[in-house]
């Protein structure tokens, strides 16, 4: 059996970059959004205009940032962890019969 610990670790990390990432910018949109903030947007004749978005989006992206927090918790669990090795018999005997 190979030891792919250092690839855990690897696979880990990468993950925890990329959705620690993705988390913050979520929060952060779902922060400015869930607070009814007006957000300035321009047209291609560069005409801006400040809309708002519907707060319960800005609910949704929290809770994604969530789940993306979450995310690399579980994947470094599930490659880190020590997994139960098989039972290996002490010796070769054969079992007794079935009386």
């Amino acid at each position: 059996m190979t030891n792919n610990r250092p690839l855990g670790i690897i696979v880990t990390v990468l993950t925890a970059l990329i959705c620690c990432c993705a988390a913050i910018f979520s929060s952060v949109w779902g922060v400015i959004i869930a607070s009814g903030a007006p957000i300035n947007v321009t047209d291609s004749s560069g005409i801006s205009t400040p809309q708002t978005v519907p707060a319960p989006i800005g609910y949704v992206l929290l809770c994604l940032s969530v789940i993306f927090v979450l995310v690399p918790v579980a994947v470094g669990f599930l490659t880190l962890r020590k997994k139960p090795q098989a039972a290996v018999p002490v010796n070769n005997d054969p079992l007794p019969p079935a009386s």
